[in-house]
Protein backbone atom coordinates (compact mmCIF):
# COMPACT_ATOMS: atom_id res chain seq x y z
CA UNK A 1 0.00 0.00 0.00
CA UNK A 2 1.60 3.22 -0.80
CA UNK A 3 1.08 6.24 1.41
CA UNK A 4 0.09 8.93 -1.09
CA UNK A 5 -2.96 6.49 -2.27
CA UNK A 6 -4.42 6.21 1.28
CA UNK A 7 -7.40 8.09 1.90
CA UNK A 8 -6.73 8.51 5.70
CA UNK A 9 -2.76 10.32 6.44
CA UNK A 10 -1.59 10.60 9.94
CA UNK A 11 -1.85 13.64 11.16
CA UNK A 12 0.89 16.34 13.06
CA UNK A 13 -1.84 16.83 15.96
CA UNK A 14 -3.84 14.39 18.47
CA UNK A 15 -7.90 14.62 18.46
CA UNK A 16 -8.57 17.57 20.93
CA UNK A 17 -11.04 15.27 22.39
CA UNK A 18 -9.07 12.05 23.12
CA UNK A 19 -9.14 11.42 26.83
CA UNK A 20 -7.03 8.10 26.44
CA UNK A 21 -3.86 6.83 24.61
CA UNK A 22 -5.73 4.79 22.24
CA UNK A 23 -8.08 7.15 21.68
CA UNK A 24 -5.23 9.82 20.63
CA UNK A 25 -2.59 7.31 18.76
CA UNK A 26 -5.11 5.46 16.82
CA UNK A 27 -7.32 8.64 15.51
CA UNK A 28 -3.80 10.43 14.93
CA UNK A 29 -2.46 7.27 13.08
CA UNK A 30 -5.48 7.37 10.97
CA UNK A 31 -6.50 4.12 11.74
CA UNK A 32 -9.94 4.78 13.21
CA UNK A 33 -12.33 7.57 12.44
CA UNK A 34 -14.87 8.68 15.79
CA UNK A 35 -18.37 8.92 14.38
CA UNK A 36 -19.98 9.53 17.94
CA UNK A 37 -19.34 8.21 21.34
CA UNK A 38 -18.30 4.93 21.46
CA UNK A 39 -18.59 4.41 17.56
CA UNK A 40 -16.12 4.03 15.08
CA UNK A 41 -15.09 3.52 11.37
CA UNK A 42 -11.78 1.76 10.81
CA UNK A 43 -10.02 2.95 7.87
CA UNK A 44 -8.43 -0.13 5.95
CA UNK A 45 -5.13 0.01 8.05
CA UNK A 46 -6.99 0.05 11.10
CA UNK A 47 -8.94 -2.71 9.52
CA UNK A 48 -6.24 -4.60 8.79
CA UNK A 49 -5.13 -4.60 12.47
CA UNK A 50 -8.61 -6.17 13.20
CA UNK A 51 -8.41 -9.11 10.69
CA UNK A 52 -5.18 -9.86 12.18
CA UNK A 53 -6.70 -9.88 15.44
CA UNK A 54 -9.28 -11.88 14.20
CA UNK A 55 -7.25 -14.46 12.18
CA UNK A 56 -4.93 -15.46 15.76
CA UNK A 57 -8.61 -15.74 17.12
CA UNK A 58 -9.87 -18.29 14.47
CA UNK A 59 -7.02 -20.59 14.67
CA UNK A 60 -7.37 -21.10 18.16
CA UNK A 61 -10.89 -21.71 18.36
CA UNK A 62 -11.00 -23.92 15.61
CA UNK A 63 -8.04 -25.63 17.24
CA UNK A 64 -10.27 -26.35 20.31
CA UNK A 65 -12.95 -27.91 17.88
CA UNK A 66 -15.08 -24.51 17.50
CA UNK A 67 -16.94 -24.32 14.68
CA UNK A 68 -17.73 -20.67 13.30
CA UNK A 69 -21.35 -19.47 12.16
CA UNK A 70 -22.25 -16.09 11.58
CA UNK A 71 -25.54 -15.01 13.29
CA UNK A 72 -27.63 -12.08 12.64
CA UNK A 73 -27.61 -9.00 14.81
CA UNK A 74 -30.80 -8.28 14.74
CA UNK A 75 -33.25 -10.10 16.94
CA UNK A 76 -36.82 -10.76 17.75
CA UNK A 77 -38.33 -9.56 21.00
CA UNK A 78 -39.60 -13.11 21.32
CA UNK A 79 -36.08 -14.36 21.65
CA UNK A 80 -35.26 -12.19 24.72
CA UNK A 81 -38.61 -12.43 26.29
CA UNK A 82 -38.30 -16.41 26.29
CA UNK A 83 -35.20 -15.38 28.55
CA UNK A 84 -36.36 -12.32 30.48
CA UNK A 85 -33.59 -10.67 29.14
CA UNK A 86 -35.86 -8.22 27.06
CA UNK A 87 -36.88 -6.82 30.56
CA UNK A 88 -34.08 -7.67 32.43
CA UNK A 89 -30.79 -6.64 30.35
CA UNK A 90 -30.58 -2.27 30.80
CA UNK A 91 -27.67 -2.51 27.58
CA UNK A 92 -30.15 -3.96 25.26
CA UNK A 93 -31.14 -1.82 22.42
CA UNK A 94 -34.91 -2.17 21.29
CA UNK A 95 -36.58 -1.34 18.12
CA UNK A 96 -39.57 -0.80 16.34
CA UNK A 97 -40.43 -1.33 12.72
CA UNK A 98 -42.53 0.38 11.33
CA UNK A 99 -44.81 -2.56 11.61
CA UNK A 100 -45.14 -2.09 15.08
CA UNK A 101 -42.86 -5.33 15.86
CA UNK A 102 -40.10 -5.12 18.43
CA UNK A 103 -36.56 -6.25 17.98
CA UNK A 104 -33.36 -6.21 19.77
CA UNK A 105 -29.40 -5.46 18.76
CA UNK A 106 -27.59 -8.32 19.47
CA UNK A 107 -25.59 -7.31 22.71
CA UNK A 108 -25.13 -11.01 23.05
CA UNK A 109 -26.03 -14.12 21.39
CA UNK A 110 -26.94 -16.73 23.86
CA UNK A 111 -30.45 -15.81 22.78
CA UNK A 112 -30.01 -16.64 19.45
CA UNK A 113 -27.71 -19.71 19.10
CA UNK A 114 -29.78 -21.76 21.71
CA UNK A 115 -32.22 -22.08 19.05
CA UNK A 116 -30.29 -22.75 16.19
CA UNK A 117 -28.38 -25.41 18.30
CA UNK A 118 -31.63 -27.12 18.64
CA UNK A 119 -31.83 -27.96 15.15
CA UNK A 120 -29.00 -30.41 15.56
CA UNK A 121 -28.95 -31.46 19.11
CA UNK A 122 -30.43 -34.27 19.66
CA UNK A 123 -28.96 -37.50 21.05
CA UNK A 124 -25.61 -37.15 24.01
CA UNK A 125 -23.80 -38.26 20.74
CA UNK A 126 -24.32 -34.74 19.17
CA UNK A 127 -22.16 -33.57 22.18
CA UNK A 128 -20.38 -31.86 22.37
CA UNK A 129 -21.04 -28.76 19.73
CA UNK A 130 -19.02 -25.46 19.97
CA UNK A 131 -20.76 -23.13 17.61
CA UNK A 132 -18.21 -19.68 17.24
CA UNK A 133 -18.62 -16.44 15.59
CA UNK A 134 -16.62 -13.08 14.74
CA UNK A 135 -19.98 -9.92 14.92
CA UNK A 136 -20.27 -6.67 16.07
CA UNK A 137 -22.28 -6.01 19.35
CA UNK A 138 -24.79 -2.85 20.67
CA UNK A 139 -24.81 -2.34 23.78
CA UNK A 140 -26.52 1.15 25.04
CA UNK A 141 -24.04 2.00 27.35
CA UNK A 142 -24.51 5.08 29.33
CA UNK A 143 -21.09 6.52 29.36
CA UNK A 144 -19.05 5.01 26.80
CA UNK A 145 -15.58 5.98 26.98
CA UNK A 146 -11.98 5.56 26.65
CA UNK A 147 -11.94 5.13 22.84
CA UNK A 148 -12.22 1.84 21.40
CA UNK A 149 -12.18 0.17 24.91
CA UNK A 150 -15.75 0.55 25.51
CA UNK A 151 -18.02 1.45 22.62
CA UNK A 152 -21.81 1.13 22.21
CA UNK A 153 -20.50 -1.18 18.42
CA UNK A 154 -17.76 -3.00 19.13
CA UNK A 155 -16.61 -6.51 17.38
CA UNK A 156 -16.63 -9.56 19.53
CA UNK A 157 -15.72 -13.27 19.09
CA UNK A 158 -18.43 -15.24 20.70
CA UNK A 159 -18.61 -18.95 21.27
CA UNK A 160 -20.97 -21.00 22.75
CA UNK A 161 -20.42 -24.54 23.81
CA UNK A 162 -22.74 -27.31 24.90
CA UNK A 163 -22.33 -30.29 26.97
CA UNK A 164 -23.78 -34.29 28.17
CA UNK A 165 -22.15 -33.11 31.78
CA UNK A 166 -20.47 -30.60 33.91
CA UNK A 167 -17.67 -32.19 33.51
CA UNK A 168 -17.31 -32.42 30.50
CA UNK A 169 -17.74 -28.76 30.30
CA UNK A 170 -15.18 -28.34 32.78
CA UNK A 171 -13.01 -30.54 30.46
CA UNK A 172 -13.97 -28.22 27.68
CA UNK A 173 -13.63 -24.54 29.61
CA UNK A 174 -10.08 -25.43 30.88
CA UNK A 175 -8.72 -26.26 27.31
CA UNK A 176 -10.41 -23.14 25.92
CA UNK A 177 -8.87 -21.25 29.07
CA UNK A 178 -5.14 -22.28 27.81
CA UNK A 179 -6.82 -21.08 24.19
CA UNK A 180 -7.53 -18.23 25.40
CA UNK A 181 -3.95 -17.45 27.16
CA UNK A 182 -1.89 -18.71 23.71
CA UNK A 183 -4.34 -15.83 21.91
CA UNK A 184 -3.45 -13.16 23.88
CA UNK A 185 0.12 -14.22 23.98
CA UNK A 186 0.51 -14.32 20.87
CA UNK A 187 -1.24 -10.59 20.14
CA UNK A 188 1.65 -9.30 22.70
CA UNK A 189 -0.65 -9.45 25.62
CA UNK A 190 0.12 -11.14 29.36
CA UNK A 191 -3.65 -11.53 30.04
CA UNK A 192 -5.15 -13.24 33.87
CA UNK A 193 -7.94 -14.97 34.39
CA UNK A 194 -9.88 -13.53 36.98
CA UNK A 195 -12.42 -14.92 39.30
CA UNK A 196 -15.61 -12.58 39.17
CA UNK A 197 -19.57 -12.12 39.34
CA UNK A 198 -21.44 -13.85 36.52
CA UNK A 199 -23.49 -10.62 36.45
CA UNK A 200 -26.57 -10.41 34.09
CA UNK A 201 -25.73 -14.19 32.51
CA UNK A 202 -25.11 -16.17 35.34
CA UNK A 203 -25.53 -16.65 39.16
CA UNK A 204 -22.35 -18.67 38.75
CA UNK A 205 -18.87 -17.58 39.04
CA UNK A 206 -17.55 -16.54 35.77
CA UNK A 207 -13.91 -15.76 34.76
CA UNK A 208 -12.58 -12.67 33.19
CA UNK A 209 -9.29 -12.55 31.51
CA UNK A 210 -7.69 -8.99 32.65
CA UNK A 211 -4.80 -6.88 31.32
CA UNK A 212 -2.87 -4.88 33.21
CA UNK A 213 -3.41 -1.11 32.21
CA UNK A 214 -3.89 2.04 33.91
CA UNK A 215 -6.81 2.52 30.77
CA UNK A 216 -8.35 -0.59 32.27
CA UNK A 217 -11.75 0.37 34.23
CA UNK A 218 -11.85 -2.63 36.71
CA UNK A 219 -9.78 -3.09 39.37
CA UNK A 220 -8.35 -6.55 41.18
CA UNK A 221 -5.81 -7.95 43.15
CA UNK A 222 -3.02 -10.46 41.85
CA UNK A 223 0.06 -12.52 42.63
CA UNK A 224 2.99 -12.34 40.68
CA UNK A 225 4.33 -15.84 41.91
CA UNK A 226 1.79 -17.65 40.64
CA UNK A 227 -1.37 -17.22 38.58
CA UNK A 228 -4.37 -16.12 41.54
CA UNK A 229 -5.83 -13.11 40.35
CA UNK A 230 -9.59 -11.69 41.84
CA UNK A 231 -11.83 -8.59 40.90
CA UNK A 232 -11.91 -6.64 43.89
CA UNK A 233 -15.48 -6.32 43.86
CA UNK A 234 -16.09 -9.64 45.23
CA UNK A 235 -13.12 -10.02 46.62
CA UNK A 236 -12.07 -11.27 50.39
CA UNK A 237 -8.79 -10.16 50.11
CA UNK A 238 -6.76 -6.93 49.55
CA UNK A 239 -3.64 -5.63 48.83
CA UNK A 240 -0.76 -7.16 51.12
CA UNK A 241 -2.22 -9.84 52.12
CA UNK A 242 -1.05 -13.47 51.49
CA UNK A 243 -2.42 -15.03 48.09
CA UNK A 244 -5.29 -17.93 49.12
CA UNK A 245 -3.45 -19.91 46.67
CA UNK A 246 0.99 -19.73 46.79
CA UNK A 247 1.44 -17.42 49.75
CA UNK A 248 2.82 -14.65 48.31
CA UNK A 249 2.00 -10.67 48.88
CA UNK A 250 -0.99 -10.10 46.74
CA UNK A 251 -0.55 -6.47 44.73
CA UNK A 252 -3.41 -4.19 43.44
CA UNK A 253 -4.14 -3.03 39.86
CA UNK A 254 -6.33 -1.11 37.29
CA UNK A 255 -6.73 -3.97 34.26
CA UNK A 256 -9.08 -4.35 30.98
CA UNK A 257 -10.99 -6.94 30.45
CA UNK A 258 -10.28 -8.90 27.18
CA UNK A 259 -12.15 -11.57 27.32
CA UNK A 260 -14.37 -13.89 29.14
CA UNK A 261 -16.22 -17.25 30.18
CA UNK A 262 -19.44 -17.98 31.76
CA UNK A 263 -21.01 -21.23 32.81
CA UNK A 264 -24.41 -20.79 32.09
CA UNK A 265 -25.64 -24.51 33.49
CA UNK A 266 -29.27 -25.26 31.86
CA UNK A 267 -30.62 -21.79 32.15
CA UNK A 268 -31.04 -20.80 28.29
CA UNK A 269 -31.28 -24.68 27.26
CA UNK A 270 -34.54 -24.56 29.50
CA UNK A 271 -35.66 -21.65 28.61
CA UNK A 272 -36.12 -22.71 24.73
CA UNK A 273 -36.83 -26.66 25.88
CA UNK A 274 -33.77 -28.10 24.18
CA UNK A 275 -33.07 -31.41 25.27
CA UNK A 276 -31.28 -34.38 24.28
CA UNK A 277 -31.40 -37.95 24.70
CA UNK A 278 -29.10 -39.81 27.14
CA UNK A 279 -27.08 -43.13 26.98
CA UNK A 280 -29.72 -44.49 29.10
CA UNK A 281 -32.46 -43.25 27.31
CA UNK A 282 -33.55 -40.94 29.47
CA UNK A 283 -33.99 -36.91 28.01
CA UNK A 284 -32.09 -33.77 30.01
CA UNK A 285 -30.80 -30.31 29.48
CA UNK A 286 -27.38 -30.19 27.78
CA UNK A 287 -24.70 -28.04 30.21
CA UNK A 288 -24.31 -24.25 28.21
CA UNK A 289 -21.13 -21.85 28.19
CA UNK A 290 -20.27 -18.95 26.67
CA UNK A 291 -16.93 -17.41 25.94
CA UNK A 292 -16.04 -14.00 24.84
CA UNK A 293 -13.30 -11.86 23.38
CA UNK A 294 -13.34 -8.21 22.51
CA UNK A 295 -11.84 -8.06 19.18
CA UNK A 296 -11.53 -4.11 18.70
CA UNK A 297 -11.47 -3.91 22.90
CA UNK A 298 -8.11 -5.99 22.43
CA UNK A 299 -6.74 -3.53 19.29
CA UNK A 300 -6.83 -0.58 22.39
CA UNK A 301 -5.62 -2.66 24.63
CA UNK A 302 -2.14 -3.26 22.94
CA UNK A 303 -2.01 0.71 21.97
CA UNK A 304 -2.39 1.25 25.91
CA UNK A 305 0.47 -0.92 26.00
CA UNK A 306 2.77 -0.79 23.81
CA UNK A 307 3.08 2.66 22.68
CA UNK A 308 5.75 5.77 23.46
CA UNK A 309 5.83 9.05 22.87
CA UNK A 310 6.37 8.84 19.20
CA UNK A 311 3.69 6.48 18.40
CA UNK A 312 1.82 3.11 18.48
CA UNK A 313 4.30 0.32 18.67
CA UNK A 314 2.34 -2.78 16.76
CA UNK A 315 3.59 -6.50 17.75
CA UNK A 316 4.84 -8.17 14.62
CA UNK A 317 1.29 -10.83 14.87
CA UNK A 318 -0.99 -7.87 14.12
CA UNK A 319 1.15 -4.92 12.67
CA UNK A 320 -0.77 -3.28 9.27
CA UNK A 321 2.34 -4.35 7.77
CA UNK A 322 5.89 -5.80 8.37
CA UNK A 323 7.89 -3.42 7.31
CA UNK A 324 7.32 0.67 6.19
CA UNK A 325 9.52 1.91 3.14
CA UNK A 326 10.52 5.26 3.42
CA UNK A 327 11.63 6.90 -0.08
CA UNK A 328 14.04 9.92 0.64
CA UNK A 329 14.62 12.59 -2.09
CA UNK A 330 16.52 11.23 -5.14
CA UNK A 331 15.50 7.26 -4.45
CA UNK A 332 11.96 7.23 -5.20
CA UNK A 333 12.56 4.99 -8.39
CA UNK A 334 14.63 2.70 -6.23
CA UNK A 335 11.96 2.30 -3.50
CA UNK A 336 9.20 1.85 -6.13
CA UNK A 337 11.66 -0.92 -6.94
CA UNK A 338 12.42 -2.13 -3.22
CA UNK A 339 8.55 -1.97 -2.66
CA UNK A 340 7.28 -3.65 -5.62
CA UNK A 341 10.22 -6.84 -5.05
CA UNK A 342 8.83 -7.30 -1.20
CA UNK A 343 5.49 -7.24 -2.40
CA UNK A 344 5.70 -10.10 -5.50
CA UNK A 345 7.48 -12.45 -2.52
CA UNK A 346 5.03 -12.06 -0.66
CA UNK A 347 5.79 -9.56 2.24
CA UNK A 348 3.66 -7.15 3.35
CA UNK A 349 4.94 -3.57 3.34
CA UNK A 350 4.14 0.47 3.26
CA UNK A 351 5.72 2.37 1.09
CA UNK A 352 6.43 6.56 2.01
CA UNK A 353 6.08 8.10 -0.96
CA UNK A 354 4.21 11.38 -0.56
CA UNK A 355 5.83 14.77 -0.81
CA UNK A 356 7.00 14.97 2.69
CA UNK A 357 10.47 16.09 4.24
CA UNK A 358 12.17 13.29 5.50
CA UNK A 359 11.78 14.45 9.12
CA UNK A 360 7.95 13.88 8.17
CA UNK A 361 8.39 10.64 7.18
CA UNK A 362 10.22 9.68 9.85
CA UNK A 363 7.97 10.91 11.91
CA UNK A 364 5.19 9.08 9.92
CA UNK A 365 6.49 6.02 10.69
CA UNK A 366 6.74 5.97 14.20
CA UNK A 367 3.39 7.27 14.78
CA UNK A 368 2.23 4.06 12.65
CA UNK A 369 4.02 1.70 14.49
CA UNK A 370 5.42 -0.54 12.16
CA UNK A 371 8.09 -3.35 13.06
CA UNK A 372 10.74 -2.45 10.84
CA UNK A 373 11.65 0.64 8.99
CA UNK A 374 13.62 0.78 5.32
CA UNK A 375 15.06 3.70 4.33
CA UNK A 376 15.94 4.23 1.01
CA UNK A 377 18.35 6.91 0.44
CA UNK A 378 20.37 8.07 -2.49
CA UNK A 379 23.40 8.48 0.05
CA UNK A 380 23.17 4.52 0.56
CA UNK A 381 22.69 3.35 -3.08
CA UNK A 382 20.94 0.09 -3.14
CA UNK A 383 21.91 -0.88 0.33
CA UNK A 384 18.81 -0.21 2.50
CA UNK A 385 18.74 1.06 5.86
CA UNK A 386 16.79 -1.49 8.46
CA UNK A 387 15.56 -0.16 11.60
CA UNK A 388 13.47 -2.18 13.95
CA UNK A 389 10.70 0.17 15.62
CA UNK A 390 11.96 -0.87 19.16
CA UNK A 391 15.16 -0.38 18.45
CA UNK A 392 17.35 2.83 18.51
CA UNK A 393 20.28 1.15 15.95
CA UNK A 394 20.29 0.79 12.37
CA UNK A 395 21.92 -1.32 9.84
CA UNK A 396 22.29 -1.54 5.73
CA UNK A 397 21.29 -4.38 4.06
CA UNK A 398 20.97 -5.25 0.65
CA UNK A 399 17.56 -6.22 -0.93
CA UNK A 400 17.75 -9.77 -0.85
CA UNK A 401 19.30 -9.78 3.08
CA UNK A 402 15.73 -7.55 3.54
CA UNK A 403 13.37 -10.20 1.79
CA UNK A 404 14.97 -13.06 3.86
CA UNK A 405 14.77 -11.34 6.87
CA UNK A 406 11.03 -10.38 6.89
CA UNK A 407 10.45 -13.41 5.23
CA UNK A 408 11.19 -15.30 8.33
CA UNK A 409 10.07 -12.95 10.62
Amino acid sequence: MQLSKLAFQVSKNPPANADTINHQLLVQAGYVRQLMAGVYTYTPLGLRVLRNIEKIIREEMNAVGGQEVLMPALHPKANWLATDGWNKIDVLFKLKSRTGKDYALGQSHEEIVTPLAKEVINSYKDLPLALYQIQWKYRDELRSKSGILRGREFLMKDMYSFHETQADFDRFYAEVKQAYLRIFQRLGLTAKATEASGGNFTEKVSYEFMVLTDAGEDDIFYCDACDYCVNQEIAKVKAGDACPKCGATLQAARASEVGNVFDLGQKFAKDFDVTFTKADGSRDYPIMGSYGIGVSRCMGVIVEKYHDEQGIIWPTSIAPAQAIILALNGAEAYAQEVYQALTKQGVSVLLDDRSESAGSKFAAADLLGVPVRLVVSARNGKQIEWKERTSTTNKLASLEEVCQWLKSS
